[in-house]
C-alpha cells in the first residue's frame, strides 16, 4: 500500500521560496498520480497541484499557477512541490496524496494521504 510521507514545511516570510517533498513508506509510487492539497486555518482542504506518473499531465489551481511547480523523480520515488513568491494566504497544512491512474483535482479521487506538513508565511 502506498503511504505518502511529507517533509519540508516550515516558517518563511512573504516572497520566500520553499520546497515540499513527498515519498512513500510503503510500496513505490509507480503508476500512481501524485497531488498536493492544502488546508488553511478555518478552511476546507483544497486542491493545489497534481501530476501523472509518466505522461505529462499536470494540473494547478488558479491560486498557485505560475508560482508553484509540481515535479517528481520516479527513480527516487519522490513528488515535490516548489513554492515561490509565497504569500500569507499560502499558510496551510500541505498534504500529499496519491491515486492509481490519471491525476485529478478532487479530494475524493485520492485514496492515499500523508499526515501533512505545516507551511507558515508571515509578512
Amino acid at each position: 500500500q502506498v503511504q505518502p510521507v511529507e517533509s519540508g514545511g516550515g516558517s518563511v516570510q512573504t516572497g520566500d521560496s520553499l520546497t515540499l517533498s513527498c515519498t512513500t513508506s510503503g510500496r513505490s509510487f509507480r503508476g500512481y498520480a501524485g497531488a498536493w492539497f492544502r488546508q488553511g486555518p478555518g478552511t476546507e482542504r483544497e486542491f493545489v497541484a497534481s501530476m501523472s506518473w509518466s505522461a505529462p499531465l499536470i494540473y494547478y489551481s488558479d491560486s498557485v499557477k505560475g508560482r508553484f511547480t509540481i515535479s517528481r523523480d520516479n527513480a527516487k520515488n519522490t513528488i515535490s512541490l516548489q513554492m515561490n513568491s509565497l504569500r500569507s494566504e499560502d499558510t496551510a497544512v500541505y498534504y500529499c496524496a496519491a491515486k492509481f491512474g490519471s491525476p485529478g483535482v478532487r479530494l475524493d479521487e485520492y485514496d492515499y494521504w500523508g499526515q501533512g506538513t505545516q507551511v507558515t508565511v508571515s509578512s
